[in-house]
């Protein structure tokens, strides 16, 4: 290409021998190669909308995906060998904005005559660790993904509206082991986090089902040795130094 040409020749009055600057020639000409396969493989809709980090860009490039597909557009770019996610890139970039609408958009529950799409699996198998990247990288964005992870009824019946947790990613990993959830919650120090619906319910499950069954044969065991411990200096030491008085009492009149 033009800049290949111009470098070469540039580079052309210092090179020691025309085999070297041939040399050159061809790195160069690899190397433009590369960043034009680069380009062309992963300049889709989605990564130039989110090189804008403006939502409404985000949103228009996202509406021509089919249902099906709309979580691979934003979640997986295959360039060359490699894959890339387009939601990490835009976090790792800092462009929120647009972070904040592709997980709006893999959050918003969808239908046909088929079947129901809905975002948080896929975004879950695709980052295990979302939870710890946003708490990192970009902590407003954990208000989206836990908002997003709440469906609440529409109808209000009685003064109560219906709620539906989608809870499962957070307590369990893929691999059948405990979530880290709860303590990447904790790590955050953000009084505020730990107050969300979706944090306090995840928090009240692991208490009542998990930790009190393996806490509460501690603490009985702690509030026995208290006990234990409290007997024998306030009642049993008291008995002894009784005792050893009356004998010494019974010596001296003896």
């Amino acid at each position: 290409g033009p800049l290949v040409a111009a470098a070469v020749e540039a580079a052309g009055r210092l090179a020691p021998s025309a085999e070297a600057l041939e040399a050159l020639r061809w790195s160069l000409n690899l190397i433009a190669r590369i960043l034009g396969r680069v380009v062309t493989e992963g300049s889709t809709l989605t990564m130039r909308a989110i090189c804008t980090n403006r939502a409404k860009q985000v949103r228009q490039a996202m509406k021509c995906a089919p249902r099906g597909e709309r979580s691979e557009w934003v979640l997986s770019v295959k360039v060359g060998s490699e894959t890339i996610s387009p939601l990490m890139w835009a976090i790792d970039k800092e462009n929120l904005e647009a972070a904040e609408a592709i997980l709006r958009d893999l959050l918003t529950i969808r239908a046909d005559r088929d079947r129901y799409y809905f975002g948080a699996d896929a975004i879950f198998s695709r980052h295990p660790d979302i939870v710890r990247r946003l708490r990192l990288d970009a902590p407003s964005l954990l208000w989206t993904l836990l908002d997003g992870l709440i469906w609440r009824s529409g109808k209000v019946e009685g003064g109560r509206r219906r709620a539906v947790y989608f809870c499962k990613h957070l307590l369990v990993r893929q691999d059948g082991t405990a979530a880290t959830f709860v303590e990447d919650i904790c790590s955050s120090m953000d009084v505020k986090l730990v107050c969300h619906p979706m944090a306090a319910h995840i928090i009240d499950l692991v208490w009542t089902r998990v930790a009190t069954r393996t806490l509460l044969p501690r603490i009985l065991l702690l509030m026995v040795a208290v006990v234990t411990f409290t007997i024998s200096q306030a009642v049993l030491d008291r008995h002894v130094y009784e005792v050893a008085e009356g004998h010494s009492l019974f010596t001296r009149l003896a």
